[in-house]
């Protein structure tokens, strides 16, 4: 009797093992969010679509994409940071996700949250912002835009898609490097901002190239210089402000993330189907066509390079200061 009961411990045990290996392997067993946290029109969503569509693809299962604004990104980046850790749950950062919790504590309230509570699945994007004026400006050069600034100080508005946002940094940048004052209008996200120049309720931006390309070739937009290295090859005719004589750079990335705590199981394929996206000729075109490519990390040299990235910002973000 007790040979039998022993018998059938041992196959409840190795049964209840089986349903747990299968339920491990079943990853993903239902459809998984990915966060943009800005509005639609921006380089997250610009990015995050294509990217959230190849990777159901390669992990058989839906991945649906939320958009959740506000506060620079640092809602949407809060939720997935205080999110369960069980790999149904992504965000698609811009690098503002470096910046946001050291600008908190600038402004002495109490981070939304840090940075240590997501974890580096993939860098997606690594793009030079671009300086844009409408195209019915009077500034058809930097040089116009910059004569303008120092001559009529605070006249010039440019918008972003929050305060200490990446459409933020850069200006602000611009700003101390070339001793001028121009006035900050923070949208709700890059998308509004972008419609806001459009309609002529500010002057300029500093974008992503992805989310002004198809505006400037439709000739609603005129690019005046960007913040990158050389000459981009969407943008031949742009200089970048170190070839103008202004020492600043910033680049604006794109990069996947999850909860800190997800299984390393789950991890793997989340970095597996990420790097698949990147792959994968439909998404490569679209995105292609939007102005960008892909600039791939995967998680450990992502991971190097967003602590780098947290430290270079701190400084810059501690050069702006408070900003009301």
């Amino acid at each position: 009797m007790n040979r039998q009961l022993r018998s059938l411990c041992l196959a409840a045990v190795a049964a209840t093992a089986a349903v747990a290996a299968l339920a491990q392997d079943a990853y993903p067993s239902k459809p998984i969010t990915m966060v943009v946290p800005f509005p639609p029109g921006g380089v997250a969503d610009t990015v995050g679509r294509p990217v959230a569509e190849a990777m159901g693809k390669h992990l058989n299962q839906t991945v649906v994409v939320v958009n959740r604004g506000g506060a620079g990104g640092g809602i949407g980046m809060a939720q997935v940071a205080k999110a369960a850790p069980d790999g149904y749950t992504m965000l698609m950062a811009l690098s503002s996700v470096v910046v946001l919790p050291e600008a908190d504590k600038i402004l002495n309230r109490a981070p939304m949250f840090e940075l240590n509570q997501l974890l580096p699945i993939a860098r997606i994007t690594a793009d030079p912002t671009v300086l844009v004026v409408r195209a019915d400006s009077p500034w058809k050069t930097y040089a116009d835009f910059i004569a303008h600034a120092r001559a009529n100080p605070s006249r010039i508005t440019f918008g972003s898609s929050g305060n200490y946002g990446t459409m933020h940094v850069p200006m602000e940048q611009l700003k101390s490097a070339t001793s001028t004052f121009m006035l900050h209008v923070p949208y709700t996200g890059a998308g509004p901002a972008l419609l806001g120049l459009l309609s002529g309720q500010i002057d300029a931006v500093a974008s992503g190239p992805a989310s002004v390309a198809g505006q400037i070739k439709a000739g609603k937009m005129r690019a005046l210089a960007h913040w990158g290295e050389g000459r981009l090859a969407l943008l031949p005719d742009v200089p970048s402000f170190k070839e103008l004589g202004v020492p600043i750079s910033y680049s604006q990335w794109s990069g996947i993330f999850v909860p800190a705590g997800t299984p390393p199981d789950v991890v793997t394929k989340l970095r597996e189907a990420a790097r698949a996206a990147t792959r994968d000729e439909r998404t490569i075109q679209v995105m292609t066509t939007a102005g960008t490519s892909f600039q791939f990390q995967d998680a450990p040299e992502f991971d190097r390079f967003v602590k780098d990235d947290a430290s270079t910002m701190l400084k810059v973000v501690k050069q702006i200061g408070r900003v009301n």
